[in-house]
């Protein structure tokens, strides 16, 4: 007997869900809430079905179906967000009208559907406050003094919460198109706030000397003396080309590829060698505000061989060859580049 009760039960239980559910999708009349989402739903149907104006007609009755239907269930239930006077129904209309509203041909959900999800969802929230009564008895109303309060402070913070938004888009799309700034240590800024962090080298700033170096290696090394020695006397033209070169190539789907800048400088050396700075330039926003540098040093000395020469034992210029020696990059340097000699 008992197996008996407990499969009535069990099939009691299954029966009180089936209703709950029969009850929440069929409509008890034909003008519901239930019957605007099934004409969304069917709306997105023939929209997905045809082209052109009719697929794009079709679609938008689909989205004021889904709004409005949406809208009128949550009006009938109203659950408010603990600690504002929003109700959650306001906040999920808001988010179907702010994506209806800015959605694209690429995609329904953007930046700035978020952005100004806080805003329409405050404003459908205030604009019921101009309105009592449900379904199609509704008649205008003013609303209270202290009502009217509460209307401006929340309009105003999710205005608020709105542009914090539209920062935050902001500065992540600076960081995409400028990695270096990635880089900087913004900690103590007033309006950045990130946890400790060590210095960093910028790696666009390192990857254009990492290709900048085998290019100058490529012109002097082994070359005549005489001849690097009128090279380096036009370094300053010939790395800055070779500088806009490489940062074409290797930065051109960055827009920071514009703040870098390539420059030599060319030193004397006691023992008739030559030191080569190439100088990576960042000329973009820093947190300090003096701008920083990579730098990378070669040295180039004449490199002596051996020749069959029987009248000398000392090498000429004619028989010295350039050798060059670069050594490791370094790390941002802070303030204007050393001038020119």
């Amino acid at each position: 007997m008992q197996l008996i009760r407990d499969f009535f039960g069990f099939f009691s239980f299954i029966s009180d869900i089936y209703e709950r559910i029969k009850k929440f999708f069929l409509p008890k009349r034909a003008f519901a809430w239930q019957t605007l989402i099934y004409l969304s739903i069917f709306s997105w149907l023939m929209s997905s079905l045809s082209t052109g104006f009719v697929k794009s007609a079709i679609a938008f009755c689909g989205w004021a179906f889904l709004i409005a239907g949406t809208a009128w269930y949550t009006t009938e239930n109203p659950l408010l967000i603990p600690g504002t006077n929003m109700p959650v129904g306001a906040l999920v209309t808001g988010f179907l009208v702010s994506a209806f509203a800015f959605r694209d041909s690429a995609e329904v959900l953007t930046s700035r559907t978020i952005v100004f999800w806080p805003t329409i969802s405050a404003l459908i929230t205030a604009a019921g406050e101009f309105f009592e009564g449900t379904g199609t008895d509704v008649s205008t109303q003013i609303p209270k003094i202290e009502d009217r309060e509460k209307i401006i402070i929340l309009v105003a913070s999710c205005m608020v919460i709105s542009c914090w938004l539209q920062f935050g888009f902001t500065v992540n799309q600076w960081l995409q198109e400028f990695p270096s700034l990635q880089a900087d240590n913004f900690r103590g800024n007033f309006v950045i706030r990130t946890t400790q962090q060590s210095a960093r080298i910028p790696e666009n700033g390192v990857e254009i000397l990492k290709k900048l170096e085998p290019l100058v290696r490529e012109q002097i090394a082994n070359r005549p003396w005489s001849e690097v020695e009128q090279w380096l006397l036009g370094a300053q033209q010939r790395v800055s080309n070779l500088g806009r070169e490489v940062i074409q190539t290797s930065l051109g789907g960055y827009e920071e590829r514009y703040l870098w800048q390539i420059e030599p400088r060319v030193y004397n050396l006691k023992s008739g060698g030559y030191t080569l700075d190439l100088l990576s330039i960042w000329s973009g926003p820093t947190s300090t505000g003096r701008g920083y540098y990579l730098k990378q040093s070669c040295q180039i000395e004449p490199l002596a061989r051996s020749t069959n020469s029987p009248t000398t034992n000392r090498p000429d210029n004619g028989s010295l060859f350039a050798e060059i020696n670069c050594g490791q990059i370094s790390k941002p340097i802070p303030g204007p580049p050393p001038p020119l000699q």
